[in-house]
């Protein structure tokens, strides 16, 4: 092959510069940290970017995948870090932005059966270097919510629906996946299963029935709950009910009103 310019590095004269360029919806396999079995393999939807100065043409597209083959899908809070940083050298960047979605698999046994199955948990790991390094989680929640103005103004049961509760918070101290799964389903009409038998399925409607929730009692018991957690510096939840008997749905969001940073190295 001729020896042939090196485009991406010549100059430009426009005078604007760049704040993300890179990489999108790159499908690959990734490592993350599982609290019952250490880790879980899952398949994840990657977002890289860096900045480009006014006076570069364009960076080198190639090099995102590289610095991401570098750790073999091993991508967790651990290294996340690490990631960024080696962005930053490849690509002769000031800023670094990555983003890895991701669905997350955890086995839940029916509450009467026992019978187990898989429920998916979408998550997310938003992470940026700059100045400072920034790390945000994301973990979206199904439920079940029962409308309390059903229960009361019905003779004969209460309209409920499937409800996604999505978390996003920063921390300084790890917290598990796990946990925040945990806390958000305390808070809704009913956790979901995969897998109901019919005492089980008799056992989720009374247990709906007799905790009734709007789309704004979700997202306030579960702004109580991660407030008094203080490994969590901040965090934002919103609630979206796919209501049952509207066309429409249902949504509430609250936010605390700091700025913590997550601690990643």
């Amino acid at each position: 092959m001729k020896n042939a310019r090196d485009m991406q590095s010549e100059k430009d004269t426009r005078n604007v510069e760049i704040q993300k360029v890179g990489v999108k919806n790159i499908k690959y396999p990734i490592l993350v940290l599982d609290k019952k079995n250490k880790h879980q393999h899952t398949v994840a939807t990657i977002n890289m970017y860096v900045d480009l100065p006014h006076h570069f043409k364009g960076t080198h597209m190639s090099r995102f995948i590289e610095v991401l083959n570098l750790y073999h899908g091993e991508i967790s809070v651990n290294n996340f870090g690490k990631i960024l940083d080696e962005m930053k050298e490849t690509l002769d960047a000031e800023s670094a932005h990555m983003e890895v979605e991701f669905p997350y698999f955890i086995e839940k046994a029916a509450p009467v059966s026992g019978a187990t199955g898989l429920v998916e948990y979408n998550c997310r790991f938003v992470g940026a270097s700059n100045d400072e390094k920034d790390f945000v989680i994301t973990v979206a929640v199904p439920v079940t919510s029962l409308c309390p103005c059903s229960k009361e103004v019905s003779e004969r049961g209460a309209h409920n629906q499937r409800s996604i509760i999505t978390v996003n918070f920063r921390f300084n101290e790890f917290t598990w996946i796990e946990e925040i799964i945990e806390l958000v389903e305390s808070c809704a009409s009913s956790p979901i299963y995969s897998i109901l038998k019919r005492p089980d399925e008799k056992y989720v409607t009374e247990l709906a029935y007799d905790n009734p929730r709007f789309v704004e009692d979700l997202v306030r018991e579960v702004y109580v709950k991660l407030d008094k957690n203080k490994e969590i510096t901040w965090f934002s939840v919103e609630a979206e009910n796919f209501e049952s008997i509207h066309n429409h749905s249902a949504y509430a969001f609250v936010e605390k009103r700091t700025n913590g940073k997550s601690t990643i190295d």
